[in-house]
């Protein structure tokens, strides 16, 4: 299940991406329009900032912006920032591999084959599902 931080950090990537190329957005705004307590807003911002997923400038004009096309961030992106692996076991994750504790053979284990495919079928659909389709699906 999708902790709320990553739930609010894609409605807060949604509302930067229906935006895109249209100047800045306060955490004010943002946080009023989808929701949110601004001060939970500002940390995830924070984080999508260390992701360089997002940028933002001072001053009373300012605010954040999305570093690159509602096109070219995905929900995969997202989900990895505040979720992590989207692999169910460590032993088939793409990313943050790690050799299960009570498997004897990666090779006959019986849940790995079947898990990956699960976690190929899941990327995929996650990393198809981007800001831009979020938009043109609400």
């Amino acid at each position: 299940m999708m902790s709320k931080r990553c739930k609010y950090a894609l409605k807060a990537m949604v509302r930067l991406a229906r935006n895109y190329n249209q100047g800045f957005l306060s955490t004010g705004i943002i946080a009023q329009d989808e929701n949110i307590s601004k001060k939970f807003l500002e940390q995830i911002l924070l984080e999508l900032k260390r992701a360089k997923l997002v940028n933002s400038k001072q001053g009373n004009a300012g605010g954040y912006y999305l570093l690159k096309s509602p096109d070219d961030v995905s929900l995969a992106d997202i989900y990895r920032i505040f979720e992590g692996p989207i692999a169910l076991t460590p032993c088939i994750s793409l990313n943050f591999y790690e050799p299960c504790d009570d498997c004897i053979d990666e090779a006959t284990c019986y849940l790995r084959n079947e898990l990956m495919i699960v976690r190929e079928k899941t990327r995929k659909s996650m990393m198809e599902a981007t800001l831009t389709s979020f938009i043109k699906n609400s």
